[in-house]
């Protein structure tokens, strides 16, 4: 079989991998013929299929560099020579052949491998990771720290098409041209981040080459050239072509200092290996453009990468997925309210940093293309728009998730609030996200975000609370977050009209007896399940900030014990809200603050996170129980 293009895996059987059988870490790789590697590449796609059509996780991406991953570990003496991964979706290969492919079948799961690079894995993760565009900075500062220890590691970064378009990969750019370490750079250039990128490279070119401002230069100039004599004619081809010179890749990198190589076939085993072996001899900042196919090799993820780009459990056979039936998500009830409110509002205009899917808005980029604006892996940039946008007043709602929001945080404060702009944010996967784990969870955004002056912070507790609090956020004259989590809601019924909620007032649910539970968000319908069986109130507080301070102030005087409980760190979080109002007041009732932990909440399914966190019935209940026997023996104490 030739070493240009992939094939079809075929039937999935344990039998199919005697290569892959036989290695257990790189260095029996690197004992192989190079003749051998595409016999290995086939059994490798064959058993990443078979694992993920099990667990479920990333596949595509994974199957577009299984290549590259053999012939990076094959020329490259890892782990003392440090490869490191952007995202981690492309590293599933990389697990495979570094000593893990028995656990495969524990990914994402409790205690099992997770879906991500993790230091404390494997050695041969040399950088955790699970978001984008930290690989060229990580792996600039091994080749310092290595030349500055007189050691002679190499150094690469493997980062993909979009990833390569944020402005962190652009900044660590700058300064390895700068500073001529010995670092290589893979550009892994597959035309496909998560979402449709704002520009893989191809589309990138074709944009420059075929957009306005090269137009009319090169008409303009060509016009003025043709009143030249005919003798001056070859001047009009030469001046075109230095044009298209300027604005390639390769004119690029090397004008930010690095030595540019490519494109290359990323499945041609000769070209790669002979590429790569060249390019670890050389010095200095170097970059190889490698061009992949996302989803190689397993017809329905070459058909639809997209989708194919995070799986649950598949027929490996067929490509095709379980489905159970699923109650309307929390994500899908924003895209519906978000359509609905743009149909009467031409203010409206909808920004993602490349999670069109994840966020909920494909129905809205479908129907309203003008007002929704892609801005790629740019969460910063997303924000500094956003408020651009606001200034001109206009109704940006910017729909990014919770972990996402973090790496804007400046740009929160000082472009946005800072102003106090009229900007909603709609913040997905607050709380626990499961499988994904530590990197992807939302357990911070109440503690970073409710600190902020001029912020409106609002958590519902259901679906039609969810649509009733984005209308309060939109109607606010000034910036606010709604935080909701990951998956389906309780199946509570949305309200044909949507009308906004009094801003800063919770709602009793419960009326009880002694114990106060004070609910920020998602949990209400465990809180509102301990409460039947502790006799409890229940609040559905709604919003962390403005505070429903009479509401607190009311259940501190008709009750011994308050207790918070919350999806987000303890720390800093909506209970600290009102641990703080209740001091400001003087009042001496004891309040329990029940939410997440000091620590991360690492991969398992979100039942499980929950309960490790103590936030599942069970918990609850018996940290509210212990908590009334203390508060019922200070009682005593106390009349004593």
């Amino acid at each position: 079989m030739s070493d240009k293009g992939g094939s079809d895996p075929g039937p999935i059987s344990q039998d199919h991998y005697p290569l892959l059988n036989g290695i257990d870490l790189p260095g029996d790789l690197r004992q192989l013929e190079q003749r051998q590697l595409r016999s290995l590449a086939n059994e490798l796609r064959r058993f990443l299929i078979e694992s993920v059509s099990q667990t479920g996780g990333h596949l595509a991406a994974g199957l577009g560099v299984v290549e590259l991953t053999i012939a990076l570990h094959y020329v490259f003496n890892t782990p003392y020579d440090r490869l490191v991964w952007d995202v981690g979706h492309q590293a599933y290969p990389h697990k495979i052949l570094t000593g893990r492919r028995e656990r495969m079948s524990t990914l994402r799961q409790k205690d099992g491998l997770s879906g991500f690079p993790r230091r404390s894995e494997s050695e041969y993760d040399t950088f955790g990771t699970g978001h984008s565009s930290t690989s060229i900075g990580a792996a600039l500062g091994m080749a310092v720290a290595s030349k500055q220890k007189g050691e002679h590691r190499k150094a690469v970064a493997v980062i993909g098409d979009g990833a390569m378009g944020a402005g962190m990969a652009f900044e660590a750019l700058n300064q390895a041209g700068s500073l001529d370490q010995d670092l290589l750079v893979i550009l892994n250039d597959n035309d496909m981040s998560i979402s449709k990128p704002v520009g893989g490279f191809s589309n990138h070119l074709a944009r420059l080459l075929s957009g306005k401002i090269y137009t009319s230069v090169r008409e303009g100039g060509k016009s003025a050239l043709s009143h030249l004599p005919h003798q001056f004619s070859d001047l009009v081809g030469k001046w075109e072509e230095h044009m298209k010179g300027m604005v390639m890749p390769g004119t690029l990198f090397e004008e930010m200092g690095f030595n540019y190589i490519g494109p290359v076939d990323g499945h041609d085993f000769d070209t790669l290996i002979r590429t790569l072996r060249n390019m670890s001899e050389m010095q200095g900042p170097r970059l190889l453009h490698v061009v992949t196919q996302k989803g190689r090799g397993f017809v329905p993820a070459e058909e639809d990468p997209c989708g194919y780009h995070g799986v649950s459990p598949f027929d490996p056979a067929t490509g095709k997925m379980e489905k159970t039936a699923k109650a309307k998500t929390y994500t899908q009830v924003f895209g519906e309210w978000l359509c609905s409110v743009a149909e009467k509002d031409e203010r409206l205009m909808a920004i993602t940093p490349a999670m069109c899917e994840g966020s909920g808005l494909v129905a809205f980029s479908r129907r309203f293309p003008r007002r929704y604006f892609d801005v790629g892996i740019a969460e910063q940039h997303a924000l500094t728009f956003a408020a651009g946008l606001a200034c001109e007043g206009v109704k940006p709602v910017v729909a990014i998730y919770s972990s996402f929001l973090q790496r804007a945080y400046d740009q929160l404060i000082h472009d946005v609030a800072l102003q106090n702009l009229d900007v909603t944010f709609a913040v997905d996967r607050a709380g626990l996200v499961g499988a994904d784990g530590a990197t992807h969870a939302g357990s911070f955004d109440l503690s970073y975000v409710r600190a902020i002056p001029n912020m409106a912070v609002m958590a519902p507790a259901d679906e039609n609370e969810c649509v009733r609090l984005l209308q309060t956020a939109y109607e606010y004259q000034g910036p606010a977050v709604v935080r909701y989590p990951r998956g389906a809601g309780p199946g509570v019924a949305v309200d044909d009209v949507i009308e906004a909620l009094p801003l800063g007032r919770g709602e009793i649910r419960r009326e009880g007896q002694r114990v106060a539970l004070l609910v920020f968000g998602s949990l209400l319908e465990t809180a509102m399940q301990a409460a039947e069986q502790l006799d409890a109130t229940v609040a559905s507080m709604r919003f962390i900030k403005p505070l429903d301070e009479s509401m607190v102030l009311d259940l501190a005087n008709r009750h011994p014990l308050l207790v918070t409980i919350e999806e987000n760190a303890v720390a800093g979080g909506a209970g600290s809200a009102v641990n703080e109002y209740l001091n400001t007041e003087g009042h001496g009732v004891r309040v329990l603050n029940l939410g997440l932990p000091d620590g991360y909440q690492h991969h398992a399914s979100h039942e499980e996170q929950l309960s490790e966190a103590g936030l599942d019935l069970q918990g609850l209940i018996q940290s509210i129980n212990r908590a009334t026997r203390e508060v019922a023996l200070q009682l005593v104490d106390g009349a004593s």
